[in-house]
């Protein structure tokens, strides 16, 4: 069988490229259904992008490489091919644009994007063999075992990276990368909660289930402005999953509960206004009422609010702006949304996506070192990669 080009994997990125690759596209994936992580991102809404996407929502070894592809092809890209196949949509907080029904509509346009260019689309195949020569690449297909040679002009790998096994998420991309030499940055699990040890897990055991307004920040990232959950087994929410992008084990993270208001300036307020009131039936005023009660059980506080003395709420104060944790780990590539590291930038073309020194070969999406915030992000990244590395084959022939 020959084909112009073979792309390997049927998700976001994989069946954005097949749409625009041009010539015989033959798309294959193991699993049994297309664009599954596109089914169950945003609860089944699709978070599909952002509209404040920038270079400055992504991590990376090189954080310029994405800057071309981002820019060459943007939200306001996609979202006219959203609303040109009759998909409503609508914003949800900073930026996050959702489908109105369910995620299936993206995957539908997806694949029909993808047939009208007339790619074929075949599922529960494997790749079991990639060699390249003069000719281009030689590749066996393996499906129900019957194995099936192609070969092809042009690779593109949109296998993702290794978030959500149970969804079938493989490091192929990575065993592709290294059998042509191309460097990897380690890879890690990225936007996933965190998790305790023992000692701290039993300590907020009775927290489980609040959720908080905060800012979580690692030790080397930016500070993320949302909700924070406490979970059984540690710590959950978007700004915790932002966060964990950031992080690296063993390092602290700092929480600021409330970040909206100046915590000690309110507590003095309150006690003027409801002096008479435990400290802990005020503060449940400003956070969970559970919260509140161990924040001010920890802080050792007795009587009424009038009864505590500047030096007493400046400490109160301090467990609320100023909490400091060190996680026991994450809950690794099982819940994690993504997968940071993977394919290293400086051995891609930023503009096509092709390998150095490899006419041909294309790495897209999630596998590339380039990892976005929560928040329709990484699904840009995909669009945009994937449009980078079709048109490249375009323009090229």
């Amino acid at each position: 069988m020959q084909v112009d080009t073979l792309i390997l994997g049927a998700g976001a990125a994989g069946l954005m490229a097949a749409a625009h690759a041009g010539g015989r596209v033959l798309v294959i994936d193991h699993a049994r259904k297309p664009g599954e992580k596109i089914r169950i991102s945003g609860g089944g809404r699709c978070n599909f992008t952002n509209m404040w996407c920038a270079p400055e929502n992504f991590l990376s070894e090189n954080p310029h490489f994405c800057k071309s592809a981002l820019a060459r092809y943007t939200q306001w890209d996609f979202i006219e091919l959203v609303e040109r196949h009759g998909i409503g949509w609508h914003e949800k907080t900073l930026g996050q644009l959702f489908c109105d029904e369910r995620s299936q509509a993206i995957i539908d346009m997806l694949l029909a994007e993808a047939a009208q260019a007339q790619a074929e689309i075949r599922l529960q195949t494997s790749l079991s063999d990639l060699a390249r020569d003069a000719g281009g690449f030689s590749a066996t297909l393996t499906r129900e075992g019957t194995a099936t040679p192609v070969r092809a002009r042009n690779i593109i790998v949109a296998t993702g990276g290794k978030s959500i096994p149970k969804m079938g998420a493989t490091g192929l991309a990575y065993d592709i990368a290294r059998q042509f030499g191309l460097p990897l940055v380690e890879t890690r699990p990225a936007l996933v909660p965190f998790t305790l040890d023992a000692e701290q897990k039993a300590s907020f055991a009775p927290l489980s289930g609040v959720a908080c307004p905060a800012r979580v920040t690692a030790f080397s990232g930016p500070g993320f402005e949302e909700a924070l959950l406490f979970t059984h087994r540690g710590l959950s929410g978007p700004a915790v999953l932002q966060a964990s992008s950031y992080w690296h084990p063993g390092e602290a993270v700092s929480v600021t509960l409330r970040p909206d208001i100046n915590a000690l300036e309110w507590l003095k307020a309150e006690r003027k206004e409801q002096g008479r009131k435990a400290p802990a039936t005020v503060l449940a005023g400003l956070l969970p009422k559970a919260l509140a009660q161990r924040l001010v059980e920890d802080a050792k506080l007795t009587g009424t609010l009038a009864d505590q003395s500047d030096v007493k709420l400046h400490a109160l104060a301090q467990r609320i702006e100023n909490w400091s944790i060190t996680p026991a780990g994450t809950e690794g590539y099982r819940t994690a949304e993504v997968t940071a590291g993977g394919v290293d930038t400086n051995a891609l073309d930023a503009k096509t996506m092709q390998a150095r020194g490899i006419p041909g070969l294309y790495f897209v999406g999630e596998c590339v070192d380039v990892t976005g915030w929560l928040g329709g992000y990484n699904f840009q990244w995909a669009w945009s990669s994937a449009m980078a590395a079709a048109r490249a084959i375009v323009g090229g022939r």
